[in-house]
């Protein structure tokens, strides 16, 4: 899923683009150390719904984007711990690449402080996000990690 694919409803469509975006988001802020408001407010200022030519993406939901973005910074050592008890024993959260971290950190927070989100739904639309970012094995592990989480979290659903 890119940008300009985020697709469906038109308020799915904008989540889609949100969630995309927060990963890009977490990425920068793990890479190069800036403040998640810096990042934030980069984001919504000089990129957010336009790529690298001025080209315009479909509109993100900002509320959300935010919301995701200052969540999992908030409760990172939280959501890591979480992770860290879905992956396989021979994966530690911390050498996982910095991308696939910010994804399954993403999927996790929403699926801990969105409730009003169906756990399912999350589900499918990390793994389009992995799929935007990995052509390998990675999706896979998103859907089975993001599962995994699901159903520790919100058992009720499955």
């Amino acid at each position: 899923m890119t940008p300009a694919k985020a697709g469906g409803t038109a308020e799915g469509g904008r989540r889609s683009v949100a969630r995309l975006s927060a990963v890009q988001a977490l990425y920068q802020i793990e890479q190069s150390q800036a403040s998640t408001e810096t990042v934030i407010d980069e984001i919504l200022t000089l990129r957010l719904g336009q790529d690298g030519d001025g080209d315009r993406f479909a509109e993100p939901d900002q509320e959300m984007f935010c919301d995701l973005v200052r969540g999992v910074s908030a409760r990172q050592e939280e959501i890591d711990k979480l992770v860290g008890q879905s992956l396989d024993r021979d994966r530690q959260v911390d050498r996982l690449e910095v991308i696939l971290r910010a994804v399954l950190r993403a999927a996790a927070y929403e699926l801990l402080a969105r409730p009003d989100i169906p756990a399912r739904v999350i589900i499918n639309e990390y793994v389009d996000v992995a799929h935007a970012f990995f052509s390998g094995s990675e999706p896979n592990l998103v859907n089975g990690v993001v599962d995994q989480l699901g159903r520790t979290l919100r058992p009720n659903e499955f």
